[in-house]
C-alpha cells in the first residue's frame, strides 16, 4: 500500500514536472484548522494577482455558506458536479468575481472524481484543457477536513501556502500539517504566510520558530511569505463582502496582500504548469485516488 502510494506521488510530481514551459502556476492553500483566515487570504491574495494582470481561478472546498461566493456576496449555481455529471460544461459552472477572477465550487465534485471510470476521466481532462479563458494562477481553497484530505490535494499543485495564526493552537496544527504532507510524499519546501498577528515583527518572530523546529526535526524549508496584522479594514471588507485590496486598496493589510501577490510571482515555481488547465486536472483526478488508500497518522 506504502510502495503505491509512493508511486502514485512520483508520478504526480513528474506531471509537474512537465509543466515546467508555459508557466500556469498552480498552489494548495491550506490552514491546520478554522479560524485562521484562510479563505480571506485566498480571497485577497487572488484579487492582488487579478490587480497586476493575472487570470486567476479559484477552486473552491469550502461548504455552502462559509465559501469563497458567499464571502464575496455571490451565488454559485452550479458547481464542479454539474460538469462530472455532463449537465453543464465547465464555463457554464464558472463564477466571475472582482477583477475577472473565476470560482469554481468544487465541495460536492471533488469526492467523485476517484470513482470515475476512465473514459469518464478523459472527458472531464478535455473539458477543462477546452476552456477557452487562459489561467495564470489556480489557487485551491482546501475544505478544513481531515488532515489526511489536504495531502493528496498538495500533489495536485506545484507548492502549498500554508496559513497559520498567531495562537499556540494554530501553530501547533500548521506544524503537524507540514509534518504529515512531508512525511507522507516528500514534499520538502512549503509557503508560509502568518495572519491575525500584532506586528509584522511578531508575525516573523513565529515563522522563525516553526521554520527551525521544521528544519531541525522534519528536514523542510519553509520560505516566509509575509504576515498580515489585525487590520480594522480588513474586518470592515469582510462585512461589506468585498476583498479589502478593492474596498480599501490604502489599508496596511491591502498592501501586504499586493507583496504577497508579487512574492509569489517573483518566487521560483518548481514545475509551473506548461500543460495548462488539462494537466491540471488530471493530476488532480490522480491525486484524488490517495484519498481512498491513505490511512495517516501525523
Amino acid at each position: 500500500m506504502a510502495s503505491a502510494m509512493r508511486d502514485q506521488a512520483a508520478g504526480l510530481r513528474a506531471l509537474s514536472a512537465l509543466d515546467s514551459e508555459q508557466g500556469m502556476r498552480v498552489y494548495t492553500v491550506a490552514g491546520g484548522r478554522t479560524g485562521v483566515g484562510k479563505t480571506s487570504t485566498v480571497i485577497n491574495l487572488a484579487m492582488a494577482l487579478a490587480q497586476i494582470g493575472r487570470q486567476v481561478l479559484i477552486l473552491d472546498e469550502n461548504p455552502r455558506h462559509n465559501d469563497v461566493s458567499a464571502n464575496l456576496g455571490l451565488e454559485a449555481h452550479f458547481d464542479l458536479l454539474h460538469v462530472i455529471n455532463r449537465e453543464k460544461s465547465l464555463e457554464e459552472v464558472l463564477t466571475q468575481g472582482p477583477q475577472g477572477m473565476l470560482i469554481l465550487k468544487a465541495v460536492r465534485g471533488m469526492d467523485s472524481l476517484a470513482k470515475l471510470a476512465p473514459v469518464d476521466q478523459e472527458w472531464l481532462i478535455k473539458s477543462f484543457g477546452d476552456l477557452s479563458l487562459p489561467v495564470d494562477v489556480v489557487l485551491i481553497d482546501t475544505a478544513i477536513r481531515a488532515a489526511s484530505h489536504v495531502v493528496p490535494l498538495s500533489l495536485a499543485s506545484q507548492q502549498v501556502l500554508i496559513v497559520l495564526s498567531g495562537t499556540g493552537k494554530s501553530i501547533t496544527d500548521a506544524y503537524a500539517l507540514i509534518k504529515l504532507i512531508s512525511k507522507e510524499y516528500a514534499r520538502r519546501d512549503f509557503l508560509v504566510l502568518v495572519n491575525k498577528v500584532e506586528s509584522a515583527s511578531m508575525g516573523h518572530d513565529i515563522f522563525e520558530n516553526i521554520a527551525a523546529v521544521a528544519r531541525k526535526h522534519l528536514a523542510v524549508r519553509l520560505e516566509w511569505m509575509g504576515c498580515i496584522p489585525f487590520d480594522d479594514k480588513l474586518y470592515r471588507s469582510t462585512q461589506l463582502c468585498q476583498p479589502v485590496v478593492e474596498a480599501f486598496p490604502a489599508a496596511r493589510s491591502a498592501a501586504d496582500f499586493r507583496q504577497l501577490a508579487e512574492k509569489m510571482i517573483r518566487c521560483p515555481c518548481p514545475g509551473t504548469d506548461g500543460g495548462g488547465m488539462e494537466n491540471f486536472m488530471h493530476r488532480l483526478i490522480r491525486s484524488s485516488h490517495l484519498n481512498n488508500m491513505a490511512d495517516f497518522t501525523v
